[in-house]
C-alpha cells in the first residue's frame, strides 16, 4: 500500500517541477534587476524555500494522519495545494509578465493563505501549525523584498 507521506511528497515535487517553466529571457530579465543593498542572503533563498516546502509537506502529512480521508481533511489539503501553487507561480508569472508588482501581489497572497492555513490546522494539530511557521515568517520577507525592488526598477513595476 502506498503511504500517505509518499503521495504528499510526490504531489509537492510534481507541483514544484511543473512551475519551473522559465525561459532564458525570463532568467536574464530577473538577473538584470537591481536589488536592495541589504539583500545579502539571496544565495540562501533556494535553501530556505526547500526547508519551507519540506515543513509544509510534513505539516500536510500530520493533518492527513489525524483524520485520513475526511471531507475536512481533503479541504485542508486542497488549501495546502493552493498555497503551493501560488508559491510556485511567483517566479514564472512575475518573470513572464515582467512585473514586480505582480510578484508582490502573489507573494502577499501566499503570506495571507499561509496564515489562514495555520489557523485552520491549529485546532487539528499544534505541530502541523508550527511546521507552517517558516512559511509565515519568510513569505513577508520575500514579498517585502520584491516590493522594495519596484523602487529600484521602476521599468519593471
Amino acid at each position: 500500500m502506498i503511504k500517505s507521506w509518499m503521495v504528499i511528497g510526490t504531489v509537492t515535487l510534481l507541483v514544484a517541477f511543473a512551475g519551473n517553466w522559465l525561459t532564458s529571457d525570463d532568467v536574464r530579465w530577473f538577473n538584470r534587476l537591481r536589488r536592495p543593498r541589504w539583500l545579502t542572503f539571496e544565495a540562501a533563498i533556494p535553501f530556505i524555500w526547500t526547508v519551507i516546502f519540506i515543513c509544509g509537506g510534513w505539516s500536510a502529512y500530520v493533518v492527513w494522519e489525524r483524520n485520513p480521508g475526511s471531507s475536512q481533511t481533503w479541504q485542508i489539503l486542497g488549501l495546502y495545494l493552493l498555497l503551493e501553487i501560488v508559491t510556485i507561480a511567483y517566479t514564472p508569472v512575475m518573470c513572464r509578465l515582467r512585473s514586480l508588482k505582480v510578484g508582490t501581489m502573489i507573494g502577499g497572497t501566499g503570506a495571507i493563505l499561509s496564515i489562514i492555513l495555520a489557523l485552520l490546522v491549529y485546532s487539528i494539530s499544534v505541530w502541523a501549525a508550527v511546521l507552517l511557521l517558516p512559511y509565515i515568517i519568510w513569505s513577508p520577507i520575500g514579498t517585502y523584498t520584491t516590493w522594495a525592488m519596484i523602487r529600484l526598477n521602476p521599468e519593471a513595476e
